[in-house]
């Protein structure tokens, strides 16, 4: 038996939904596992050449580990093969989309049963944070937050007024490093504004209100504190805004920057950041983000019989 995952890259915070809104992206991770031997072994293909890690640090062996552990079973010798297209490092959420692929992979091959809630689960206890797990998971965009009895999640509507889209340079941002630049206290009153942000950027992507969506952009938490990492952040954002964007502001740490835009403006704007960044000596990738992305799907395939099992 083989089985399949296809699981989504994803962009978090959107400015003021820091480590609790996040957004499936067109950019896809694809592995196949085969149970086999008495170790996990990783075989890396396309963006995932460059990665180097100690194997007990590999974010598919932990998720295919934490994934048997909550399905009450011994861990299994296997070998992953896996392939992507979801840069690194920038803020696209790769570590996540690991995570939930072997997680999953775990999940189908050993007939473990676990829920999409409890893959969610594991996916936050390993990053530290849903924003990113969630729309790996579910596909689209989706709120996810800790509650006394664990995560609680609701996915997000997106106006089709507007659209998002996202450049991405050629340089990484160390996640690490972005969120150790983050203070362990703000004033009162950035706290009350966080809050207001948080609300308008929800409202503002089920409506597509763009008062709404630039005060969203415009966060507080944490981007203060991390725009001085990414090279060339300033004059790209200001160059969305003259395009026509609500505003523009880090993928989820960086070193991609995503914009909000109505959708009549945003090839323009797609321009501008391309160019802001070329002006600076740096060639950048656009991705716009098509209306809907799905979630993660997984196929088990039979040595014998074909089978293919859809599950989002």
């Amino acid at each position: 038996m083989t089985v399949s995952v296809r699981v989504p890259a994803s962009s978090s915070n959107l400015g003021s939904g820091f480590d609790c809104i996040g957004v499936a992206i067109d950019r896809w991770l694809v592995a196949t596992v085969i149970l086999e031997g008495a170790s996990i072994s990783i075989r890396r293909h396309g963006k995932l050449n460059a990665v180097r890690v100690r194997a007990d640090q590999d974010l598919f062996t932990r998720g295919f580990r934490a994934a048997c552990a909550a399905g009450g079973v011994p861990t299994a010798g296997a070998i992953i093969e896996a392939d992507s297209n979801i840069p690194v490092g920038c803020g696209l959420g790769s570590s996540a989309a690991a995570i939930v692929a072997g997680a999953l992979l775990a999940d189908a091959a050993l007939e473990l049963g676990l829920s999409r809630a409890e893959v969610l689960q594991i996916g936050t206890t390993i990053e530290g944070h849903p924003d990113n797990v969630g729309p790996a998971i579910h596909g689209g965009a989706l709120l996810s937050v800790q509650t006394a009895t664990g995560l609680a999640s609701s996915p997000l509507q997106i106006s089709p007024a507007i659209e998002l889209m996202i450049a991405v340079p050629p340089f990484t941002n160390d996640t690490k490093a972005a969120r150790a630049a983050l203070p362990h206290t703000l004033p009162h009153a950035d706290a009350v504004l966080a809050a207001h942000r948080a609300a308008a950027l929800v409202q503002g992507l089920s409506t597509g209100d763009g008062g709404l969506l630039s005060a969203a952009l415009d966060d507080v938490l944490h981007v203060p504190f991390r725009r001085g990492k990414v090279y060339g952040y300033d004059a790209v954002v200001a160059a969305a805004k003259d395009a026509g964007a609500y505003g523009a502001t880090l993928s989820g740490a960086g070193s991609a920057i995503l914009a909000i835009a109505p959708r009549d403006r945003a090839p323009d704007v797609g321009t501008a950041l391309l160019c802001a960044w070329r002006s600076q000596g740096v060639t950048a990738e656009l991705i716009r983000r098509p209306e809907s992305v799905s979630g993660a799907s997984v196929t088990v395939t039979s040595q014998t019989i074909p089978v293919a099992l859809e599950q989002s």
